[in-house]
Parts: structure tokens; sequence; C-alpha cells
């Protein structure tokens, strides 16, 4: 592929949406193909309730790119019914918002009017899959929570588990929405399984989650705890009884959340386990100190670097024009980039 012909775009979710339009009219005017590279570290909003339930990737982002993406057709009633009912949310209440996915399931909700027999019962696959899914799997201390639910999540973890392939789901969303044949949606990292990321700020303090990062609260931080490279190091200096206090309530919290029959490690960061299904976007609060460096952690916080996605190195490779949109730098873009290779696929890259 001819480099000048390809354009690359590393963006979250929402912000970059009022691009998308630039963004594909450049790549028609050029007659170029268009990738976004999405990360998947997102454990906010009704992608909590996902990963605690099922684990697998954060696909908030992915989503709202994809539904982003369905072409504006004011003349086709299906194209319009199609994109409203992959950005439905369910409602606030869980008790209404379980009836209410119920009628979608069930092909009551009106939400289904102007949408093909044939479409409406390929949906229906994917979310029959989820539904049942969900009914498998619970248990007295632990039931799904449908609020505030969106519907096109849980249509892409429904045709994840039934195909067992996050890229398969994206394909399947983006075939059926009609989104350009010329514009790729690639997550960051290929995975069926969770990823999170942790922000060390410039007093020290370290704070676990994408959500807590972006929508910070105090306390947001979590213990340092040492990569599996430095846990041969082991401190003898005595702990102060904030730390001991720090520790004891840790292993509380632990030993709680183990109660829980869910997709999560025994034993993993309470943090990365929790609901987040209700919180402001709005929220300014800020932080204690700067960002210093963002990195990736498994389920117990210790830090790793995962490969990136192989479609994402061979996309840079081909690139003409990388661009870094607006978003959040550090929650949005930082996950992409500190990726192993993501750098040197970059730099190696003459003319970008």
């Amino acid at each position: 592929m001819n480099k000048k012909h390809h354009l690359v775009v590393f963006s979250g979710g929402s912000a970059a949406n009022n691009l998308v339009d630039v963004f594909g009219k450049v790549a028609d005017d050029k007659g170029c193909s268009l990738s976004y590279i999405i990360p998947i570290s997102d454990n906010g909003g009704s992608s909590s309730e996902l990963i605690r339930v099922f684990g697998g990737p954060g696909i908030g982002d992915v989503r709202s790119r994809l539904v982003r993406l369905i072409p504006e057709d004011p003349s086709s009633p299906e194209t319009i019914a199609i994109k409203t009912f992959f950005n439905h949310r369910l409602l606030a209440s869980p008790t209404e918002a379980r009836n209410e996915w119920l009628d979608i399931v069930e092909s009551r909700h009106p939400l289904w009017q102007s949408i093909t027999s044939e479409k409406r019962e390929l949906i229906r696959c994917f979310l029959n899959t989820i539904n049942l899914e969900i009914v498998k799997r619970a248990r007295p201390s632990s039931v799904f929570n449908f609020q505030s639910a969106s519907v096109g999540n849980l249509f892409l973890t429904g045709a994840r588990l039934f195909t067992g392939s996050f890229e398969s789901a994206i394909y399947l969303l983006g075939a059926i929405t009609g989104v350009p044949s010329n514009v790729n949606v690639i997550p960051a990292i290929n995975s069926n399984f969770s990823h999170h990321i942790s922000a060390g700020l410039q007093d020290g303090t370290i704070i676990t989650g994408q959500n807590a990062i972006s929508h910070p609260s105090a306390p947001s931080s979590s213990p340092v705890i040492p990569s599996s490279s430095s846990s041969s190091h082991t401190s003898t200096e005595p702990s102060s009884p904030e730390t001991q206090q720090q520790r004891r309530k840790l292993s509380r919290e632990l030993t709680d959340h183990d109660l829980v029959d869910d997709a999560n490690l025994p034993g993993s960061l309470p943090t990365l386990r929790k609901q987040y299904i209700t919180f402001q976007k709005t929220h300014t609060e800020d932080l204690a100190s700067r960002i210093e460096r963002i990195w990736y952690i498994n389920p117990y916080g210790q830090e790793i670097r995962p490969n990136a996605n192989p479609k994402v190195l061979e996309t840079l490779r081909g690139a003409g024009v990388v661009v870094y949109s607006i978003g959040s730098l550090y929650t949005s873009i930082l996950p992409c980039l500190v990726l192993k290779g993501v750098g040197e696929a970059i730099a190696g890259e003459e003319g970008i």
C-alpha cells in the first residue's frame, strides 16, 4: 500500500466523535483508507458491569466509534432505526431496565420498528447469547445490573462470546450497520481479557483504573504493588500504622469481593471489580498532583507491558499520516502509545 494513501487516528470514544465527519471527508477526498485505533481500558459506565460479570475488554469506546460511523441517511428509516437501536441505553432504574431488556430480546420493544425482520433476527441472535450467559451466571450474591446498560455494548459482548473473537464482534457490528468499507476500527489490544491502566502522580500516589483517573474522587489511590520483576526485593523497614491500616482495609475488601461469584480472579484489586455505572462525565475535580506516567497492570496491580494488536502495528507501518485526536491524553491516547511495538512502529516510518 502506498504510504500516502492511509490515515491513522489515535483516539478514545466520545470527544473524537465530533471529528469523524472531518476525518471521513479527508479520506474520501484523498481516496485513502482510514483507521481508528481505540483503547480497550475503559472500566466505567455499563462497561464496568460487563467486565465484572464476563471479564473481557472495555468495549465502550469501540462501540461509540462504530455507532458514530453509521452513515447518516435521512431517506433510509432502517438506517436511522439501527443507529438509534445501538445508541440506546436502558432505563436508569435496575428493575425497569431489566424489563426493558426483556422487551428488546423478545422483540416487543418499539426500537425494532423500521428494522427488517432478517436484520432483527440476526441482531437478536447475539442479544439472546448474552442474555443466556447473564441467566447462567446469576447467583444470589451476584446478579447482572441492567441499569443504564448500552444495547450496543451488550450486542458486542454477545457477539464476542458467540464467536470467541473481539475483532469478529467488531466486524459483525460494522457489517450490520453499514460502516464504510474504507474505514476500520481497530482495538489497541486484541484480547478477550480485561486490560486496566494505572496512573502515577508526581507526589507518589497511584490511581488504578481508567474511570478513577478520568473521574477522580478522594481517596482514589491504590497501594503500590511491586511488579513480578522486582518482587524479590523485600523491604525490611517496619510499616507505619497508616500503612498497616490500609493493608487491613484492602484485605477486608479483597475478602468481601471474593465472596461474589463474578468473572474476576480471586484476590484481584477491588477497584477493578466495582460497578461504575453512575458517574458524571463532566466531573472536574482535580487530582492531588500531576500525572507523571501511565502503565498497564494485571488484576493484582502489578505493572505489565502488553503487546499491541498486530493490526495496529501493520496499520502504522503503512501510514502516511498519524493523528493524535482530541480527547483525554492520559486515558485515550497514551494507553495506545505505551503498548509494546507502537513507538518503534511510528518512529520507524519516514515521512509520518
